[in-house]
């Protein structure tokens, strides 16, 4: 039992350690975007995307009195996996409106005008005030993350909130951080979500050898969209003639 207790307490010191690390390096990250912006096309618009945002956010929701179901993509390709579960999910429910975030200008800038969504915005730094204020104004009755998309602070709110976290098109590799000694407060990320819809039977031994079950194989959702493209597509005439 003494050791059991010295182990936590062992624990608990490095995941508060690496917690301070973690949000010192996004305070840095944020410093460091609105330098670059100065001279960076691409990064004056992540910087300028996010200005005014909450209040922008706020607006846009404030006459909203439907459920809202929250799905955040990196950027365009994680889009194009979280496309197909945002379709299917409003066919099925149409009664919920979709909010959709990004964290890239590469993808919010290209599908910012995107039907699909009711609300579409760039997402707030992964500070635990923004995570606080952003969860507060939105109040997501779930929130969907695709892939490689896992915020500690975002997470964390969520889940002190009893909101269901699912993590879709999601795969995971031994080499990962979740999988290394230093990997606690990583872990606990992964802690924070209700379900894994992952790509491979790998994901699922990886997350089971540290204590995750809530785990169902479904494949990767950017197959359904390289399908419904080429269901949908329309020939062009000048392609058939030269094949």
């Amino acid at each position: 039992k003494e050791n059991d207790i010295r182990f936590t307490n062992c624990e608990l010191r490095i995941t508060t350690y690496v917690s301070f690390i973690y949000s010192l390096a996004i305070v840095t990250a944020q410093l460091l975007y609105s330098i670059v912006a100065i001279f960076n096309p691409k990064a004056r618009l992540f910087v300028d995307g996010r200005k005014g945002l909450f209040e922008k956010l706020k607006s846009r929701l404030a006459a909203n009195n439907q459920p809202l179901a929250w799905v955040h993509c990196a950027s365009l390709g994680e889009f194009e996996q979280g496309r197909p579960i945002i379709e299917a999910f409003k066919k099925q429910l149409p009664h919920y409106k979709i909010l959709l975030t990004f964290f890239s200008p590469s993808g919010y800038e290209v599908r910012k005008n995107y039907p699909g969504a009711d609300y579409i915005f760039y997402l707030p730094w992964d500070t635990a005030t923004s995570a606080k204020r952003f969860i507060k104004i939105a109040n997501p009755a779930l929130a969907i993350f695709v892939k490689y998309e896992f915020w500690y602070h975002y997470s964390k709110e969520l889940n002190s909130k009893n909101i269901p976290i699912i993590s879709a098109s999601c795969i995971f590799r031994p080499n990962q951080v979740f999988f290394k000694w230093y990997g606690p407060i990583f872990r606990a990320i992964l802690k924070n979500f209700t379900h894994f819809f992952v790509q491979s039977n790998q994901s699922i031994e990886l997350l089971n050898q540290i204590g995750i079950e809530n785990v169902t194989l479904a494949g990767d959702t950017r197959f359904d969209r390289v399908h419904d493209i080429v269901q949908n597509s329309n020939p062009i005439d000048i392609a058939q003639q030269f094949k």
